[in-house]
């Protein structure tokens, strides 16, 4: 299995740039299933928290001239893709992550469908769009007045999130597929001159690179949360008025700065081109061309800071008729063909969930990688990037890995199964009990120097 990961990750720092010289510091430890999963998830984990480690060691070399060991341990890499799952506050259970109208319901032609209702205005949309009450029986009655298909577009025309289930034969014939086909997993173009900007010997392979985190949810955070493990200074920037998920903030916060800034007004927009000035990663989780609209396309930044590494992640891709489309990794695996093919493999009726948010979590650890990477390019070629993600494009990749035949002969792990990867810290929320980072690094371990910390904690001008 070792090799496998081995040739998985070659293909996956090629495109970075990133030397495959690195590979033979590596150290792999275990073997699929870890998680009940007819897919590759074990080792999906272990090759994406690898690659981050990757880069986070190239950066050091750099910095340092010298290279260092690389442990990953596969089911410590899968605990930490539910890390989400398992975060308590003062020995307590976590706040709910779903919304009791969530999930899946069959429509009318007997399609099933997955609705996404973390967000008030979401759930509030779908209720209008199907006007039933806030219960899942009165949904449920109402999406049986529905053809999938039919209710799949009118969810996409107000702009809402929800997907009809997909045979993976479907998904593959799908339009947005077959343009997913063609993008890269991870998409990294140079958009501008600047000179190289090598990185001053330090303690800590990130130590002074400062990122700025305009995502949410998972993917986008968990990449900032990377960063900030390998001693980054991460500020998350977000507004009162944008919903959020509470056990997502505290899981993702660790490590990060938190500041409050509504892009909407003019004094905003300044206060984010003041940080941007003084950035070296910009981050941000807008639809495909959403943030251009207040001046931050990725070469206005590009203009604002000669030498940015722009992250932008979506849920389809940048092309293809579903790019402009809100998404989120649970509506993605339904439309994707990957919770059909998960239920077949377990021989159930409907649709069975990945055991974790598998393209979430593994799309934020490529984001953090492809970033470092171009820091360590950077360095010696100078320039300004673009690097594009996006979800749907991941969960091709994880479909392209293919599927194990004893998947599901795995149990569930307990909360004692994984108390080996727990640690406890302070946090802004009370005593934090979390999953510590699954990559173990020899020279520069990787811990987070600031606690997660409520929404909007600190003033938007970085620290000295």
């Amino acid at each position: 299995m070792a090799m496998d990961a081995i040739e998985i990750l070659r293909d996956i720092c090629e495109p970075m740039a990133l030397p495959l010289a690195g590979l033979n510091d590596l150290e792999l430890t275990g073997q699929d299933p870890v998680l009940p999963s007819s897919f590759r998830i074990g080792l999906v984990a272990q090759a994406a928290i690898s690659a981050s480690a990757l880069a986070a060691a190239e950066v050091w070399q750099q910095r340092s001239g010298q290279r260092q060991g690389i442990k990953v341990d596969m089911r410590h890499a899968a605990t930490e893709f539910r890390s989400e799952r398992y975060i308590k506050i003062d020995g307590g259970p976590p706040p709910a992550l779903w919304d009791k109208i969530a999930g899946t319901y069959q429509t009318g032609d007997g399609r099933r469908v997955r609705l996404h209702t973390n967000f008030p205005h979401h759930r509030d949309g779908i209720l209008d769009l199907l006007g039933a009450a806030y219960e899942r029986e009165a949904v449920g009655a109402a999406l049986g007045q529905w053809s999938g298909q039919n209710f799949e577009d009118a969810v996409a025309e107000r702009g809402l999130v929800a997907t009809m289930m997909r045979t993976p034969a479907e998904w593959a014939a799908h339009p947005q597929a077959r343009a997913l086909d063609q993008q890269p997993l991870i998409g990294v173009e140079r958009i501008g001159d600047a000179p190289p900007r090598p990185l001053n010997a330090a303690a800590r392979p990130l130590a002074g690179v400062r990122v700025l985190d305009l995502t949410r949810i998972i993917a986008g955070p968990v990449c900032g949360r990377t960063l900030a493990a390998h001693g980054a200074d991460v500020m998350r920037v977000t507004a009162p008025h944008l919903p959020s998920v509470a056990a997502l903030v505290t899981d993702t916060g660790r490590g990060k700065l938190s500041t409050y800034i509504d892009l909407r007004a003019e004094d905003g927009r300044e206060s984010l081109r003041k940080l941007i000035a003084g950035a070296d990663i910009f981050v941000q989780g807008y639809r495909p061309g959403g943030i251009d609209r207040w001046g931050f396309s990725p070469e206005q930044v590009a203009a604002i800071r000669p030498g940015i590494i722009y992250v932008s992640l979506s849920a389809y891709g940048h092309v293809g008729p579903w790019s402009p489309r809100r998404g989120f990794d649970s509506l993605i695996q339904t439309a994707s063909g990957i919770n059909h093919a998960e239920a077949e493999a377990c021989g159930r009726e409907g649709p069975k969930a990945l055991p974790c948010q598998a393209l979430d979590h593994a799309s934020g650890y490529f984001m953090a990688a492809a970033a470092m990477a171009a820091l360590a390019r950077r360095a010696e070629q100078g320039g300004s990037w673009h690097i594009r993600i996006s979800l749907a494009r991941t969960g091709r990749w994880i479909q392209s890995l293919g599927q194990i035949e004893n998947g599901f002969d795995i149990a569930d792990p307990t909360e004692a199964d994984v108390r080996e990867f727990m640690e406890g810290s302070p946090s802004g929320f009370g005593q934090l009990t979390a999953v510590r980072h699954a990559a173990r690094l020899d020279a520069t371990p990787t811990y987070w120097a600031r606690p997660s910390v409520p929404l909007g904690t600190h003033p938007p001008v970085w620290p000295d």
